[in-house]
């Protein structure tokens, strides 16, 4: 069977969904939409953070930190580790520097 979807998922978001091996622990087809919804919210998220800099926080650090704490609740509807992609993509869409990485869980 092939894979005739063209939808260029980035090594930095397999790496969510790699076990230690670099092997994906969830179907290509369940990696493939979560990217999609990651992707979606990070580029929807720039305006928020542009606001907010302009407006109330100029400390683009501060402004992603407080975004990954709301991404990083229950309610929020994605991983913690998603939560880490989407602030790191949205750091490179908005051309900001990205949020140091969380230390490693054991």
């Amino acid at each position: 069977m092939s894979d005739d979807n063209q939808i260029f998922i980035p090594p930095s978001f397999f790496a969510v969904y790699s076990d230690a091996r670099q092997r994906l622990r969830e179907p290509i087809g369940v990696v493939r939409e979560r990217y999609e919804i990651c992707e979606d919210l990070a580029n929807h998220l720039v305006g928020h953070a542009q606001i907010q800099h302009h407006t109330e926080v100029p400390v683009e650090s501060e402004i992603l930190r407080r975004i990954h704490a709301g991404l990083a609740t229950a309610e929020s509807g994605v991983s913690s580790a998603e939560a880490g992609w989407i602030v790191q993509r949205l750091a490179e869409l908005l051309g900001w520097e990205g949020p140091e990485p969380a230390p490693a869980e054991d």
